[in-house]
């Protein structure tokens, strides 16, 4: 078995209960999706919210994330670094204090009693009552720190939450850099990356080439869930899971030499709830305003007409990945770095879908607007598009 140490995290899920990793170029085959069952999503909500998956040996044994969150991570610095807070989550008493300026951002003691009210969007803490003052003795992630975030209808990074929407604030790199535990060169590495962004394959070949945090929602019609395809939704939820989230579980895929075996599993029994809860997150419809509605119809024609979008975004998921069909990065003039390292050596066709809610765009986050992505386009495959083509094409990807 090769031992995999894992040095750093996103959110992730799992692999559904007797699905079996291929070699070679084959993907995975996930099962029949199953009729939605509200009891199910409701189990897979609190899964994807507050499960970690016994992954505090990893964030507390060897991070010791808990020391550093206790000692110097006020809810200013935790802000800052891209954590959200529930409102839906503190007693109207904390709320009311927080409107009136009255609770310490700057003291790491409130972090810890926002933890123990289970605030912390992803973050879960043990909290316990030592001498009278209460001590973070714990802390794990779950899938929802890197995959939901809030409405910020309280205050900026504090509101409802929104599940399945990429945390685009979110700068995994840094806060694992702030491990003690995490040698200078590795945080050197992690600083780098960014908001937004992670790179799940560090910990397995020690590259670095991070990628967007993709939106956990809309998935439910897409045969294949990652960048460059190696598996459908609960593979990738297994891999993350297991070896980025350091849950305890097994995983194997000898394709990007994988083999991890864990027992008890603690992830495997609960892959078909966490799977409806995602199958049940729908697109997020564009506001009111957010788009020109003549110059988006003028748009979709150029879509699937001038521009020949339609050709790879295709059908209602505005993917060619359903018919099997992959990309070699030269096609579309996309950097390469990361699809070799992974087992499909090309990228899948990304699914079109709530694109205003989470720029920048491409696997790498290379587009920083849907006009840059335009533009790119244009040029990459030698469109020939009038200006107002191209502005009324992103109009219309504003509907999305």
């Amino acid at each position: 078995m090769r031992k995999i140490t894992v040095i750093t995290a996103l959110i992730g899920s799992t692999i559904a209960g007797g699905l079996a990793i291929s070699c070679g170029t084959n993907t995975p085959a996930e099962p029949t999706p199953e009729p939605l069952d509200p009891t199910v999503i409701s189990a897979g909500k609190d899964i994807f919210r507050f499960d970690t998956f016994g992954d505090e040996k990893y964030w507390t044994d060897t991070l010791r994330m808990h020391e550093v969150i206790q000692k110097g991570v006020s809810p200013a610095t935790a802000l800052s670094v891209g954590f959200k807070v529930d409102v839906d989550s503190l007693p109207q008493t904390v709320r009311d204090a927080l409107a009136a300026g009255k609770v310490d951002l700057t003291s790491p003691a409130t972090t810890v009693t926002l933890l123990k009210l289970n605030a912390v969007v992803g973050l879960k803490g043990d909290v316990r009552t030592v001498g009278g003052r209460d001590t973070l003795a714990r802390v794990g992630i779950t899938c929802a720190l890197c995959h939901s975030t809030v409405d910020n209808s309280f205050a900026k990074g504090i509101g409802h939450r929104l599940d399945g929407w990429p945390n685009m604030d979110m700068n995994p790199g840094a806060i694992v850099a702030l491990s003690p535990a995490v040698p200078a060169a590795l945080k050197t590495i992690l600083n780098t990356w960014g908001p937004g962004k992670y790179d799940p394959r560090t910990n397995i070949d020690g590259q670095s080439t991070p990628l967007v945090l993709p939106p956990a929602y809309g998935l439910a019609a897409v045969d294949i869930l990652t960048y460059t395809a190696e598996g459908p939704v609960s593979y990738w939820n297994a891999y993350v899971a297991i070896t980025q989230m350091h849950g305890q579980g097994s995983f194997s895929d000898p394709r990007v030499g994988v083999n991890i075996v864990q027992t008890p599993d603690l992830v495997t029994p609960k892959l078909t709830a966490l799977r409806q809860y995602q199958f049940s997150l729908t697109t997020p419809k564009p506001a009111a305003g957010s788009f020109d509605a003549a110059a988006a119809e003028r748009g979709r024609l150029v879509f699937t007409g001038a521009a020949n979008c339609a050709s790879c975004h295709a059908g209602s998921t505005y993917t060619d990945v359903n018919s099997n069909k992959l990309h070699a990065p030269s096609e579309t003039g996309m950097d390469g770095r990361y699809a070799a390292r992974t087992a499909e050596k090309a990228y899948r066709t990304t699914p079109l879908r709530g694109l205003l809610q989470h720029a920048p765009y491409f696997h790498d986050g290379s587009a920083v607007s849907l006009a840059a992505v335009v533009d790119h386009y244009v040029g990459a495959l030698k469109l020939q598009l009038s200006v107002q083509q191209k502005s009324d094409l992103v109009e219309y990807l504003k509907t999305l």
